[in-house]
Order: C-alpha cells, then structure tokens, then sequence
C-alpha cells in the first residue's frame, strides 16, 4: 500500500498569438483529499482484523474481549470517516479518481472497499452484537456483507479487465497488490457463515453456504493464477524496492483467508446442508486448511527475511506497512480455525504467536501513519 498516489502536476495552459506557452496551477477544493487513494481502506481492514482476531482466539485473558471491542468500535469511525473523505475525494477530484483507475499501481486497492466493508461488518457480528445489541448487529452485518460482497465481486472483475485492455504491465512489474481486488471474494466467504445462523432454516441457509463456497473458488483459482507470476518476478527480477517490500506479505492474504474459510463454513455445515456433506465439508477443512497454513509460514519466514533486508537497508514508512496486519490476521483465524477443528495445542500456540506479530505489526502501522497524517507528509495540502 503506497505512501500517497503521486497524480501529475495538473496545469492550465494558456497559448498567446506570440506561440509562448504560460502555465498557472489549477486549484482544488480540499487538497488535502487530492492524495486519498484506496489504499487507506487498508488501515480499516487492519483495525478490524485486530478486533476479530482477537476475539476469536483460542486463549482469552481478563479485559481481551473489552479491548476487542473499543478496537472494533475504531474500526468502524475510521470506515464512516474513510468512506465519507473518498465520496469528497470522487466529488471534487474525479479526475484524479479515474487516473487511479487507470493506473496499475493504484487500480488494484480498489479491492480494499469491499474487504473494509467486511471486516468491520464481521467484526459487529463477532464482537460489535456486545455494544449494540445482537439485531443491531445482525442488520448492520447484513448491509455491509452484502455491499462489501457485491463491491468486491465487481472489482474482480472490472480490476483484471482494465490490466488486461488499459494498463500496460509488464512480467517485471508483477507485484503481491495484484492479488488484492481477487481476494476480496475469499473475505466474504469467510465471513458469510456468520450470517448463516440468522437465516431461515433450508434453502436460504444451503444457498448462503454453497454461495461462499463459490466465492472461495473464485479467489483461490484467480490466486493460483497470480501466485506464480508474483513468484517468478521475484525469482528473475529480485527483490522489491525498499518501500514496496511489506506488500510480500499481502500473499497471506489468500492463503490465510482461505483457510479461515473453510474452517468457518464447516462450523455451520450440519444447521445448513445434509449430512453426508457436512461432514466431507468438515473433513475438507482439515485436508486443505494444514498445508495451506504450512505454506503460508513458509511464505512468512521469506516475507520476514525480505522485511529484514529492507528495513536494514534503510526502508522508509509508507502505508505498505499495513500490509503487516490483514494479512496476518487472517493467519490467526485460520489457525484458530484448524485448532478448532483438530484439537491440537500446536495450532493454538500459532494462532497465539501470530495474534503477537499481528498486535505489533498494526501498533507500528498505526502510529507512522497518524504522525504522518499530523505533520501533513501522507496527505499534503497541495493540489
């Protein structure tokens, strides 16, 4: 997640009957809005999976469910702040809005709308039901899961369509944000089951389920897809630049989502389809879920050493550190998911380690970037 979209300098060119060019700067209505991509959706996401992680782990100490809440609860004002800053942002500067668009550093994050949305909506279900109240938070799940999962479809869709006719990528330019716009439908996957309870019985509950079991095909095929490109870049291109690295692990992201996922919708398999399927469903989170989390810790341990390298080298602050939460996060769900399911202790202990890296990862986050929005470097008032 870049530091800022850095738009080219707009001007306005006034030619003379002399051939003498003269140029004056175009102003804008708040400036300061010009610089606000979709990336900042990343720091909602990452807020959010703090609360749902920790709510769900398999250790729980005193005051661990409070803290869960005030963090959900800020992951919810930062969503109704973010949403209402990038409405400002289309309204007075649409043209920067379509350069985003058409940008392939930029277009990808477009993905974050739909996985902010569902983060903070599982979160009211997860630990938000505590402060409203359980319908309040049944509905207001229902809107967000529903718009967060419509938004991301789109994107990924709208998001590969536009790489492929519009922007001009090379293999070399291949980067983890790619995944972003196709993991959005693993998000909703993950978190579809929580509304299944609050459906009617039958139908509605079988539909909700196989529909996420749908949504988990896309992103995981569209994953397997992009993973070896990502991969390759790597390989023959070498590393990121400095500022880029913490996007590597943005790649857990799939991986850890997936795993929540399947862990999630065998929890609520038998209320919602027949019992033969239940149970493979069951056994299929276990059979997926453990060498997909054996990869992800492989994929860290790289990560790490890569993030190792870069910050000795000098790496500076930029809002790809927040790709050291979500991501993370989703690692802590589905290993929780997996202790759930096979009862080891060596799941819950990972579930717990990973909950400490993800804890630290969004406290460093969190306080570059509010020292980087005070002192104006992230959000400059300039149009």
């Amino acid at each position: 997640m870049v530091t800022t979209v850095a738009p080219p300098r707009t001007t306005a060119d006034t030619t003379g009957t002399t051939g003498t060019a003269a140029t004056a700067p175009r102003t804008h209505k708040a400036p300061a809005l010009r610089h606000l991509g979709p990336n900042w959706y990343a720091c909602v996401m990452g807020t959010a999976i703090v609360a749902n992680a920790g709510a769900t782990l398999p250790y729980q100490v005193p005051g661990q469910r409070v803290a869960c809440q005030a963090v959900w609860a800020l992951s919810a004002v930062a969503l109704a702040v973010l949403l209402t800053a990038r409405a400002g942002h289309w309204l007075h500067h649409r043209d920067q809005a379509r350069a985003h668009l058409l940008d392939p550093a930029v277009a990808p994050f477009y993905g974050c709308l739909s996985m902010a949305l569902l983060a903070v909506g599982g979160g009211t279900l997860i630990v938000g039901k505590d402060l409203i109240g359980e319908h309040a938070a049944v509905v207001a799940d229902t809107v967000l899961f529903t718009a967060g999962t419509a938004i991301g479809l789109v994107m990924a869709v709208v998001v590969p369509y536009l790489m492929v006719v519009r922007h001009k990528v090379e293999a070399a330019q291949a980067s983890p944000v790619w995944l972003l716009p196709v993991v959005a439908p693993m998000v909703s996957a993950a978190l579809g089951p929580l509304l299944v309870a609050h459906l009617p019985a039958g139908q509605p509950r079988e539909a909700m389920l196989l529909a996420c079991y749908a949504m988990f095909g896309v992103s995981l095929l569209a994953t397997l897809l992009l993973l070896p490109l990502i991969f390759g870049r790597l390989i023959v291109t070498g590393p990121l630049p400095l500022v880029m690295t913490p996007a590597l692990f943005l790649v857990l992201g799939p991986l850890g989502q997936s795993t929540t996922a399947v862990n999630q919708l065998a929890d609520v398999a038998p209320h919602a389809i027949a019992a033969p399927y239940a149970d493979a469903l069951t056994g299929f989170a276990v059979v997926y879920g453990v060498p997909v989390m054996g990869f992800a810790l492989l994929w860290l341990a790289l990560a790490g050493a890569m993030l190792v390298r870069a910050a000795r080298a000098g790496m500076p602050f930029a809002m790809t550190w927040w790709a050291l939460t979500f991501p993370v996060g989703t690692c802590v769900t589905g290993a929780a998911g997996l202790a759930r399911h096979t009862g080891l202790d060596a799941f819950a202990w990972l579930a717990a380690a990973l909950f400490l890296g993800l804890l630290a990862g969004w406290l460093l986050a969190a306080a570059h970037t509010l020292r980087g929005l005070f002192t104006g470097r992230l959000l400059p008032r300039t149009g």
